[in-house]
C-alpha cells in the first residue's frame, strides 16, 4: 500500500504517539525491575561501588559525572537500609561521606514513586547552618542533574517573597530550621502534607536546645507516616529526641564506635599549654612560620574574630587573611567560604559557624585558639581537616587552668592527643604593636574591648566549671595582651549575688542605673520578657535614687509623736543673730534667709537661686 500523502504532496510523518507509548512502556518495565531488585536487596551486604546497588540510571549517571564511584563505610551501610525505606540513625567520623548517604536514598525513593512537580514537596533536608545547606544543595545538583525533580535552597538572608513564589513547585528542599518554620507559618500555598522523607544533617546540633522549639514546630506540620534519617559525627541516642521525631524502629549505623579513636587516623592532634595573655603571640608566631599552608583558626565569639582579623591585617603576616562569623551578611559569608575553598594558601579566622559539615578542600592546619565547650565540638572542629583519608594536623591552645579538665573530656571520647612545646626562639611578642595600634586607632581599641568582654562572657556561661573558671584567668594581663590600657569593667550577676541582694536590708540595697538593663554584652541583669518601663517607673527610680543620695532639706526634731521645726517670725529682731549670714538649723547650714513680702522669710539654698531672685 502506498504511503499517505498530505495536501502538499509530501508524505506524512509517522505519529509520535507510538514512540511515546513505547518510551512509557520501557520506563515502566525499568521501574518494576528496579523495584524488584530493591526488594531482593540484602541491607546487610556491603557493596564497594555504587554500580553494585539497585540504583536508577539517572542517579548512576549523576554519580559517575561527579566522580563518585566507590562507597565509603557509612555509605555502604546506610544506603541499602535507606533505599528500602528504613529510618536511619547514622554516626560516622567527619569527612566520611555522610552527605551522599542520605542524598542518594532521597533521589531513589522519590524516583521509584514517580514523584513529579504536581505532587508537591516530597523530601525536606534540614541543616543547622546556611553554609552547610548551600554545600548540600550543590552536591544535590551535581548527582541529581539527570533527574527531573525540582530542588530549592531555602535559607535566611534572601527575599522571603521571592522564595514564596517558587516554593510550591519544589520537590526537594534544603533549608535551615528557622527559615523553614517561617515559610510554614507565613506562606499560604506551601503544603507539607505529602512529605515522604525528612533528613536532619548534623542532627545532634539541630536537636540541641537552641533549635528544640523550632524543630518541634516543624515536625508538627509534617505527616507521621514518613521516612526519617539523622546523620552526624556525634549522634544522639536519647529516647526523648527520637520520640519527638516519631522515628519508627530506626536502624542505628555507627562506623566508629568500635574504632580506637573518634577522629580519623590520618589526623595528627596536638595541644599547647600557653597562658591566656600569650595566646595571640603564639598564634602570630605560628602563622609567620607556616605561610605556605591552608590554616583554619577557631575562636569562641564573633567579636574576637573581628578584632584579631583587623589587627593581624594591619600587621601583614604575609598570607591572605579571611574572617567568617554569623553576624556577616549572607552574601559575604558565601563569598568568603568560596574564596577559602579556592585558595591554595590562606588563613581563615572563624567562629563555630564553620565547625560543622563544611568541606574546605586541602586544609593543612586547624587551630583552636579558644578551648571548645565540649569534646563533641572539638571533634567537629578538627574534622575540617584530614577529610576523605587525607592527612591533616590540629593544634589546641589550652590555658594551664583548662588543661587537666579538657584532657579528661577528650580521653572519654577516645581522642588521642599529644602535648607539644613552643620553641622560645620562634616566639614573637606583638603586645607593643597592638598597644600602639589601639592608641592610634580608637575603632580598633573598641573592637579589642568587645573581644575581651565577649571572651570572658563565653568562659563564664560554660557549664563545665572543671574546665572553665573565670576567676583563675589573669584578666588584667589578657587585656594588656590585646593592646588595651586596662581590663574593661564587667559585671556578672550570679545566682548567689542575686539571692544575697534580695535578702539584704533595704537601706543597704543599691538601685541599679537605668542603663544596666540594656547592657550590650548581656553581662548584667536582663529585663524581664515583654517588660515595658513607663514614664512613671523612670520617675520613681530617679526619686528613690535622689532620696538616698541627697539629705533632706530641712532636718526635724521629733518630740514624741510630733515633729517640731524651728520657726522665725517676720518681725523677729534676732533673725540675723539666730541665723547669722546663712540659715543654720540643727547645726546644718541651709542657705540664706531673705526677707520678702509676706509673713515668712524665704530660705535660699544656693547662690544661683539668690541671683535669680534678685534679678
Amino acid at each position: 500500500m502506498a504511503p499517505a500523502h498530505s495536501r502538499t504532496g509530501k508524505p506524512q510523518k509517522p505519529f509520535r504517539q507510538n514512540n511515546r507509548s513505547l518510551k512509557r512502556k520501557r520506563n515502566e518495565d525499568d521501574l518494576s525491575s528496579l523495584t524488584q531488585r530493591v526488594g531482593e536487596l540484602d541491607p546487610k551486604s556491603l557493596a564497594e561501588s555504587f554500580s553494585e546497588l539497585p540504583l536508577s540510571d539517572a542517579t548512576l549517571q549523576g554519580l559517575s559525572a561527579s566522580h563518585f564511584k566507590t562507597l565509603t563505610d557509612i555509605q555502604s551501610r546506610a544506603v541499602p537500609h535507606a533505599i528500602k525505606g528504613r529510618d536511619i540513625l547514622g554516626a560516622a567520623k567527619t569527612g566520611s561521606g555522610k552527605t551522599l548517604a542520605f542524598l542518594v536514598p532521597v533521589l531513589e525513593n522519590l524516583y521509584r514513586k514517580q514523584w513529579t512537580e504536581y505532587d508537591g514537596l516530597g523530601a525536606l533536608i534540614l541543616s543547622p547552618t546556611r553554609e552547610l545547606a548551600i554545600q548540600i544543595f550543590e552536591v544535590l545538583r551535581k548527582i541529581g542533574r539527570y533527574h527531573t525533580f525540582s530542588a530549592g535552597l531555602v535559607i535566611g538572608g534572601k527575599s522571603l517573597q521571592e522564595e514564596q513564589e517558587r516554593l510550591g513547585r519544589m520537590n526537594i528542599l534544603v533549608c535551615t530550621p528557622g527559615r523553614m518554620l517561617q515559610h510554614m507559618d507565613q506562606t499560604a500555598a506551601f503544603d507539607t502534607a505529602h512529605i515522604q522523607m525528612l533528613v536532619l544533617d548534623e542532627a545532634d546540633r539541630i536537636m540541641d536546645m537552641g533549635f528544640q522549639s523550632t524543630v518541634d514546630a516543624i515536625v508538627e506540620h509534617l505527616p507521621k507516616e514518613r521516612q526519617t534519617m539523622l546523620f552526624s559525627a556525634t549522634q544522639t541516642k536519647k529516647v526523648s529526641d527520637l520520640a519527638r521525631l516519631s522515628l519508627r524502629d530506626p536502624e542505628y549505623i555507627s562506623v566508629h564506635e568500635a574504632a580506637s579513636s573518634a577522629t580519623p587516623a590520618s589526623l595528627q592532634q596536638h595541644y599547647v599549654v600557653t597562658p591566656l595573655p600569650e595566646k595571640l603571640d603564639t598564634l602570630w608566631s605560628f602563622i609567620r612560620n607556616t605561610l605556605k599552608s591552608k590554616i583554619l583558626v577557631f575562636f569562641s565569639s564573633s567579636k574576637q574574630v573581628r578584632f584579631v582579623y583587623e589587627a593581624f591585617r594591619h600587621m601583614q603576616p604575609g598570607i591572605p587573611l579571611l574572617h567568617l562569623h554569623g553576624r556577616q551578611k549572607q552574601s559575604a559569608r558565601i563569598d568568603i567560604t568560596s574564596k577559602f575553598s579556592r585558595a591554595k594558601y590562606s588563613c581563615l579566622f572563624s567562629t563555630d559557624v564553620a565547625a560543622r559539615g563544611l568541606d574546605f578542600p586541602a586544609v593543612d592546619w586547624v587551630i583552636q585558639l579558644d578551648c571548645p565547650e565540649d569534646a563533641d565540638t572539638y571533634i567537629h572542629r578538627v574534622g575540617r581537616t584530614a577529610r576523605y583519608e587525607r592527612d591533616g594536623r590540629a593544634v589546641l591552645f589550652l590555658d594551664p587552668s583548662e588543661e587537666e579538665g579538657m584532657l579528661k573530656r577528650l580521653e572519654q571520647k577516645k581522642i588521642p592527643i599529644e602535648r607539644i612545646n613552643i620553641k622560645a626562639k620562634k616566639q614573637q611578642s606583638i603586645m607593643n604593636q597592638l598597644q600602639n595600634m589601639c592608641f592610634k586607632d580608637p575603632a580598633l581599641k573598641y573592637l579589642g574591648q568587645k573581644a575581651f568582654t565577649s571572651y570572658v562572657k563565653s568562659v563564664h556561661i560554660q557549664k563545665d566549671k572543671d574546665v572553665f573558671n573565670v576567676k583563675s584567668l589573669p584578666l588584667e594581663e589578657f587585656a594588656s595582651s590585646l593592646g588595651l590600657p586596662g581590663a574593661p569593667r564587667i559585671k556578672f550577676i550570679k545566682g548567689e549575688d542575686t539571692k544575697s541582694r534580695k535578702n539584704a536590708p533595704r537601706h543597704l540595697a543599691v538601685v541599679p542605673s537605668s542603663d544596666e538593663d540594656s547592657d550590650e554584652e548581656g553581662l548584667t541583669k536582663k529585663k524581664k520578657e515583654n517588660e515595658v518601663r513607663t514614664k512613671y517607673d523612670r520617675m520613681r527610680t530617679r526619686l528613690i535614687r535622689m532620696k538616698r543620695t541627697i539629705p533632706p532639706l530641712m532636718q526635724t526634731k521629733t518630740t514624741g509623736s510630733f515633729s517640731v521645726k524651728r520657726r522665725f517670725d517676720a518681725g523677729d529682731e534676732n533673725l540675723g543673730e539666730g541665723l547669722g549670714s546663712e540659715a543654720e538649723i540643727d547645726g546644718i547650714k541651709k542657705g540664706k534667709a531673705v526677707q520678702i513680702d509676706g509673713k515668712e522669710p524665704l530660705i535660699i539654698d544656693s547662690k544661683r537661686r539668690e541671683k535669680l531672685l534678685k534679678s
